[in-house]
């Protein structure tokens, strides 16, 4: 590489070092003041209390509970649609134009108009409770089921499915577009029907990429705020939004409680990271192929 060229690339790459420096920086400095050591407000002693206290909170338990298990059911959900959404294209060959551009809409809506929309949507004076009043099926909009702000939090794995799904078809389309390009049409040639082609040759050699999309979003809707705090319930509250709450107290000196709610995410997407590295790996293995995270 010529001179030139090595300080062009330097050159690109110094803003998202830069990031990512910032972002390593504010990293550790929450692991930090998680630990206690605050000196600004003459807290010096590095200690796990606070992690330990948190996680003796019944509140925080059941607000870790509602995370996971929205994480855990929206990005399934999204998974799963995703696939059937990427396999569409593929076989209908739909993977460039208007019909691709309107499945990555969603991807480009922020998350507050996706909450907007839901609630538009969704809600007991929304489109479809108005929709199923002008067509008798309800008498009185009480009667459509509160889907939003409810503990089962379904208003929330809806809106994170409606705008995951397409995320993953998308992550997955140039990957699946080539095992059905090649090794799915000679399968089929040799006789497989396309069922069989996509579930025993594209779907598993998919899944690679597939699998990378669901840890994407499963972290993302783990740690996110904006869903859960406009369309979840009152209480239990989701994780970020408890965070949050404890992040804006007026008493300092309680910081470091809401600095380890923050640390307890990150070691939690951390696990689940290490958690998918291992099935993965497991799973390529089984496919009889190799396996780079």
């Amino acid at each position: 590489m010529r001179k030139r060229d090595r300080i062009v690339s330097a050159l690109l790459i110094t803003p998202f070092m830069l990031v990512t420096a910032l972002v390593l920086a504010a990293i550790l400095n929450i692991m930090v003041q998680s630990l206690g050591y605050m000196p600004v407000f003459d807290l010096y002693d590095i200690t796990l209390k606070y992690y330990i206290e948190t996680l003796r909170r019944p509140e925080v338990v059941q607000s870790l509970a509602v995370s996971l298990k929205v994480s855990a059911l929206s990005s399934a959900a999204a998974a799963a649609a995703g696939t059937l959404i990427c396999a569409a294209l593929v076989r209908t060959r739909k993977t460039r134009g208007a019909m691709l551009y309107t499945v990555r809409l969603p991807i480009l809506v922020p998350h507050t108009v996706v909450a907007l929309f839901t609630v538009a949507m969704l809600s007991q004076t929304g489109l479809f409770a108005r929709l199923a009043y002008a067509g008798g099926m309800i008498s009185d909009y009480t009667e459509f089921p509160a889907i939003l702000y409810g503990t089962g939090y379904f208003g929330v794995i809806i809106a994170y499915v409606w705008k995951e799904a397409p995320f993953i078809a998308y992550f997955s389309l140039a990957l699946m577009s080539g095992v059905s390009e090649t090794l799915g049409e000679a399968a089929e040639n040799l006789g497989a029907t396309p069922f069989k082609s996509f579930m025993h040759i594209t779907l598993p050699l998919s899944l690679p990429a597939i699998a990378k999309g669901f840890l994407i979003v499963l972290i993302f809707s783990f740690g996110g705020y904006e869903l859960p705090m406009l369309l979840g319930a009152t209480l239990p509250k989701a994780f970020p939004v408890y965070t949050y709450i404890e992040f804006l107290k007026p008493d300092f000196r309680l910081r470091p409680y809401s600095m380890a709610m923050n640390g307890i995410t990150l070691i939690l997407s951390l696990m689940m990271a290490l958690i998918y590295a291992v099935c993965m790996k497991r799973l390529m293995k089984k496919l009889g192929g190799g396996y780079e995270g």
